[in-house]
Order: structure tokens, then C-alpha cells, then sequence
């Protein structure tokens, strides 16, 4: 690895990112894909991993890809990089590690969990790279209004997204595997919740960067979410004769 940012590499990352997204947007107005509570019954059982071996597999990289570019440059000396990078890394360590061991989901493909660490791999070396090669910040982007309210947002994000977990662990107890209507929380106005605070989580990092790379991820998010959102909330509409009729599918009062 260099340690000379690599403009063009970064821009067709990023712009890679986005028609992924947009893509994966189109597909799945079509039809939602076949993961989770969507999952094909058709294919045997030996296609199938255990869902805390398959979150722990597809979103390691994540984790894993910038800390291994923190290690090879031994450059990362400016705070507010040092910051950034560590919010990027402590919600993979988060994903992978806390929420991957206590997740009660369903068995995984293992195709998708391969193309999921494709992805995260790919983001992963865009954030990380981005960051310690091609950005730069004084000690003054420490109290731009850019910086502080990005960082409210990702920490909001955050804990709605953490906070929204934990209640849909709550609706299941050890091997079942039934659906229940999620309460508490934002529960309470939208269906998914738990996008709702990621989506926040990662426009917040975007504008507390403010970089290219962090907006493309930002947007791939919110494009692959928002559009799983719907199907969930199409799910629950269907499946729940007493589910609120007031709940919104992602954002409150809105959509």
C-alpha cells in the first residue's frame, strides 16, 4: 500500500457505490431479495450458515480492511481523522462482534453473506483509505458546525439503530422464530426503526466528514434500506390484522 491518495481509485469507488445502490434500489421494487424473513425455502440445507457465523463473516471486513490500513500507514497523527476513522470502526466492531453474537435471526445463504463481504470489503478500503490518504482536517474542524452536527446525527443514528435492536431481540425468545409486531421506540411510528437510525447514523458520519466517499456510502444505505423498508412494512401491514394503521414504513409522520 502507498501512502499517496488515490483520487481517481476513490472517485470510481465512490460512483461504483452509488449505482450499486440505485441498482439495488430498482431490484428490489421488483422483488425484495430472498434473505431474512424473504428467504427462499426452495434451497437444502447446506447453503445455509448460522446467522451469528453469517452477520460475523459479511460485515468483519469492515471492521477488519481499515484497521489493517491504520497498521500498514502508521500515519494517522490528526485528530480530527483519528475521530472519523473511529466512529467508521466502532460501529463495525459493533455490528460485527456484539450485535453478529446476539443476533436471533434466521439462518443465512451463504451467497448472500459472500456478496455482502464483497461490499464491505469495498467500503471498507474506501472509508479507510479516503480518510487516511485523501482528507485532511485542522484543529478548527473540530468545532465547524459541520463536524458537531454530523457527529449529533451519527450519535443519534446510532442510538436509535442500537436501542431498536435490542427491542426486536426482545420479541424472541432463544429458537423461535415466529414474527411479532415490534414495539417501543420508534417502533411506535415506523416500522423499521432500526434503518430509520442507520440511515441517520451514516448521513450524520457523511456530514461529519465531508467527504465524497462517506456521502456515497451514505446514500447506498439509505437506497438499499429504504427500499427493504417497504417491503417490511408491506409484511407486517399484511400479516397483523391489528398492526397501527398510523405506522409509517421508515420515516416518522412521512413515508
Amino acid at each position: 500500500m502507498g501512502s499517496q491518495c488515490k483520487e481517481n481509485v476513490m472517485l470510481f469507488l465512490s460512483w461504483g457505490l452509488i449505482i450499486l445502490g440505485i441498482a439495488y434500489w430498482k431490484v428490489q421494487r421488483k422483488e425484495v431479495a430472498r434473505y431474512g424473513r424473504y428467504r427462499s425455502q426452495s434451497f437444502i440445507s447446506k447453503t445455509l450458515i448460522p446467522a451469528k457465523v453469517g452477520w460475523f463473516l459479511q460485515e468483519m471486513p469492515s471492521f477488519v480492511v481499515p484497521m489493517l490500513l491504520i497498521y500498514q500507514s502508521n500515519s494517522l497523527d490528526n485528530l480530527g481523522n483519528k475521530l472519523l476513522l473511529l466512529l467508521f470502526c466502532g460501529h463495525y466492531f459493533q455490528r460485527t462482534l456484539i450485535y453478529g453474537c446476539l443476533t436471533r435471526g434466521r439462518a443465512v445463504e451463504i451467497n448472500f453473506v459472500v456478496k455482502s463481504f464483497i461490499v464491505c470489503s469495498w467500503n471498507g478500503y474506501l472509508q479507510g483509505h479516503s480518510l487516511l490518504y485523501c482528507t485532511k482536517y485542522d484543529d478548527r474542524w473540530l468545532t465547524d458546525f459541520r463536524f458537531l452536527f454530523g457527529l449529533m446525527l451519527f450519535i443519534l443514528g446510532t442510538t436509535i439503530n442500537i436501542h431498536s435492536d435490542h427491542l426486536l431481540r426482545k420479541l424472541r425468545k432463544p429458537g423461535e422464530a415466529t414474527y411479532k409486531i415490534p414495539r417501543g421506540g420508534l417502533f411506535d411510528y415506523v416500522s423499521v426503526a432500526n434503518y430509520f437510525g442507520e440511515i441517520v447514523e451514516w448521513f450524520g458520519y457523511s456530514i461529519a466528514t465531508w467527504t465524497f466517499p462517506a456521502f456515497a456510502f451514505a446514500l447506498f444505505t439509505a437506497l438499499g434500506l429504504a427500499s427493504r423498508a417497504l417491503h417490511h412494512h408491506r409484511f407486517y401491514v399484511e400479516k397483523f390484522q391489528e398492526y397501527p394503521k398510523s405506522r409509517k414504513a421508515l420515516i416518522p409522520f412521512l413515508l
